[in-house]
């Protein structure tokens, strides 16, 4: 019996095979959404997954303007943030920071189901999120994939 057929494969950064992928956020719903991308990034999808290595792919969301939410989340979720100062509590909601840029939404719920580690932050750098159809990766070869 081959013994070596039995091993489990441990992914490094060498071995690693990164692709590009492109995603489109028109009328995704924004967690159910987030959580795939989350996925892509990590490389869960991957028969060789490692959890302490960046095996995910690049994943680039188009038409970030154009995520839902449910309910009614636009006005009653809150985004609470600190500036470290006395009386610095800051609020926001989705309505809020959709107005600033859309892509602030779909870039926020990705980054919370990211690890808080140096692991997660760069495979945060992984994600390219643009509000509309067109992006500037095509020289990448980007595959689409549908949710």
């Amino acid at each position: 019996m081959d013994t070596l057929s039995y091993k489990t494969k441990s992914a490094n950064a060498a071995t690693v095979e990164k692709n590009w992928v492109v995603v489109d956020a028109q009328a995704a719903v924004l967690g159910r959404f987030s959580s795939e991308v989350a996925k892509i990034l990590r490389g869960k999808h991957k028969p060789y997954y490692t959890p302490h290595v960046d095996c995910g792919d690049n994943v680039i969301v188009i038409n970030a303007d154009k995520v839902r939410l449910t309910g009614r989340k636009m006005d009653e979720k809150v985004y609470v943030r600190h500036t470290g100062y006395p009386g610095g509590q800051r609020i926001s909601t989705p309505k809020l920071l959709k107005q600033k840029s859309a892509s602030i939404l779909v870039e926020k719920a990705v980054r919370g189901m990211l690890p808080k580690t140096r692991l997660g932050r760069q495979l945060y750098r992984n994600l390219f999120v643009y509000n509309g159809a067109e992006h500037p990766h095509a020289a990448q070869q980007p595959k689409e994939i549908k949710f």
